[in-house]
Parts: C-alpha cells; structure tokens; sequence
C-alpha cells in the first residue's frame, strides 16, 4: 500500500488477539495509544519513566513498561493488556486470586501485578514465594498490599500462599 509523499503509513498492530491499526505518531507512548485509541484502561499512567509497573503490559510475551514503549517498536507485535488476559466469561488464575485473595486496597497499581504475575507463571507455573517477590519487584504499591499480592500469585500458581 502507497501513501502520500508526506504521509505515514499506519503502525498495524495486535491488541488482545484483536489487528489494529494507528496513525498517531511513532513515538507516541503505547500507553497513550492502548487508552486513548482503543479504550483499554487497564493499564495506567505513574510515573511515566517505566518506573512504577502500573503501566505494564505484555509484548510478545514480555513485561513491559508501556508508558515509555513507543508506538514504532511494537509494530506487527502481539499486545496483551489486563483485559485481554480473561478467557471469556472466566478470569484469568491471577485476576481471579486477586480477588480471592482481596489483594487489592486502591487497585491502582494492580492491573500491572497481574500482568507481572502472569508472565512469572508462564514461565514457571508453581512459584516459590522469592520467585514471586523477585518477578513483582519492578511493581511499586503504595498501599503496603505488596504481601497479600504476593499471596495472591502464590495461591494461583496452586501454593497456599
């Protein structure tokens, strides 16, 4: 496809299974595209400098700070926010320990946890507590509700937290 002298192409992107397409600007933070463009506000604006968690995502699989993530560097990439981590009508084992767990005190750091803490049980299914403490260690909680998160995780990953 050809575009006019001048013009960007759009950056085409995967969004929780979903193809998109953006003509913000590439080096338009990802975060800014994620809630502005396509109405996902599960992750959340801290710091801005990646910092804090609260803005994590997954790329490809990986954490990341989608608030200083931009646009140009996740083109043709699969995107999963907190909202595409359910599977349906069923939340997702972390989402739903959460829960289980009432981990959350304000929850504005928690999106971020749970995408944290998913990628740590891709990658190793029954955690040791250190392993949880370690993989949430980027996530900045304000409330002092880090230790029933980490509870949280450990319950879904099938420990008794």
């Amino acid at each position: 496809m050809s575009t006019p002298e001048g013009a960007r192409a759009p950056i085409r992107l995967t969004v929780n299974g979903c193809a998109h397409e953006s003509g913000a600007d590439p080096d338009t933070p990802l975060l800014y595209v994620l809630r502005n463009e396509l109405g996902l506000m599960g992750a959340r604006f801290g710091c801005g400098l990646g910092l804090c968690g609260a803005c994590f995502v997954h790329v490809d699989g990986a954490v990341v700070a989608s608030c200083d993530t931009p646009l140009w560097s996740v083109e043709g990439k699969a995107v999963v926010t907190v909202e595409g981590l359910a599977a349906g009508d069923e939340l997702h084992p972390v989402q739903q320990a959460m829960l289980d767990e009432q981990a959350a005190q304000c929850a504005y750091c928690v999106t971020g946890v749970i995408m944290s803490a998913a990628a740590l049980l891709q990658r190793s299914p029954q955690p040791a507590r250190a392993e949880v403490v370690e993989a949430l260690e980027r996530n900045l909680c304000r409330c002092g509700a880090h230790n029933r998160m980490v509870r949280a995780v450990l319950h879904a990953g099938g420990g008794d937290g």
